[in-house]
């Protein structure tokens, strides 16, 4: 992860609902976790108006690996880093932990969004307000 920089970081809390019959938080609630950062970290940069302009980020890839069980009840940080974009995409990675225990690590994973033109359903470029704030970006801790 030598090109990612860290950008953004946000604690959520674990849900009863969160939980499958085993008694951990389900496997497929990491991943709205990340997502979870990863939308917060859009509104907090407000690119997710550029949507009104008939584009927008997907995920084209992602994935999870699960370190740790998370139980109910505690809260998750999920720590988000981005990679320098190429010219249409850009990696995210991330790091899910409990607020209780910060220094150990429960989950990692990444995403790969594509900047694309939502009605023609092909890639176009990061825009350049985009493109700077990600490769100028600065920790955020959101409240």
């Amino acid at each position: 992860m030598s090109d990612f920089h860290a950008v953004f970081e946000m604690t959520m809390p674990i849900r009863w609902g969160d939980m499958d019959a085993f008694g951990h938080v389900n496997n497929t609630v990491y991943f709205r976790y990340m997502e979870q950062v990863r939308i917060s970290w859009f509104e907090h940069m407000d690119f997710l108006d550029q949507r009104m302009d008939g584009q927008g980020p997907v995920i084209v890839n992602a994935s999870m690996e699960f370190l740790r069980q998370l139980h109910y009840p505690g809260d998750v940080i999920g720590r988000m880093s981005v990679a320098t974009p190429g010219r249409s995409s850009f990696d995210t990675a991330f790091e899910l932990l409990r607020a209780d225990e910060p220094e150990t690590l429960y989950a990692r994973g990444a995403a790969r969004c594509v900047w694309i033109d939502y009605a023609g359903g092909k890639s176009m470029p990061v825009p350049d307000v985009l493109r700077a704030a990600i490769e100028g970006a600065a920790l955020v801790k959101a409240a």
